[in-house]
């Protein structure tokens, strides 16, 4: 990673480097397949992503896998988005050991029917501890 350049901008088809997609690789990475410490592209790929879809610690985009993952298809240990699958889940449909939305399926859920105690208050703490994350409204 260090060998790469700080920041690197590759966008549209290269025909010198035989390349459909403009590929950037460097600290900072911009294009259609972006590669690098803060990864922004089509295809994102590095510790914090956003991209049609991402893959990384912290990703955000149309679909994300990481650590940290905000999309319309999240995957990860947190996930939030219209569908998130992880440990803890938030999103439309919400699958994962802790999960809260409008169809949760998991362990411990906080959903339309069913509101288990113990993610109650483990929500209750990742709300106050992530104020960024998209909160549904509590059901009631």
């Amino acid at each position: 990673m260090l060998s790469r350049p700080l920041i690197s901008i590759a966008i549209g088809p290269d025909p010198a480097k035989n390349e459909n997609r403009g590929s950037a690789r460097g600290i900072i990475a911009i294009g259609d397949m972006a590669r690098g410490a803060v990864a922004v592209g089509g295809s994102a790929c590095g510790i914090v992503d956003l991209g049609g879809i991402a893959f990384g610690v912290i990703a955000l985009g149309g679909g994300a896998v990481g650590i940290l993952a905000f999309a319309g298809l999240a995957v990860g240990c947190l996930a939030a988005g219209g569908l998130a699958i992880g440990l803890v889940a938030i999103g439309g449909a919400a699958i994962g050991y802790y999960a809260m939305g409008g169809a949760a399926i998991g362990k411990f859920v906080v959903g339309p029917l069913h509101r288990d105690p113990q993610a109650v208050e483990l929500f209750s703490r990742l709300r106050a501890a992530l104020p960024f994350v998209p909160w549904p409204a509590p059901p009631r």
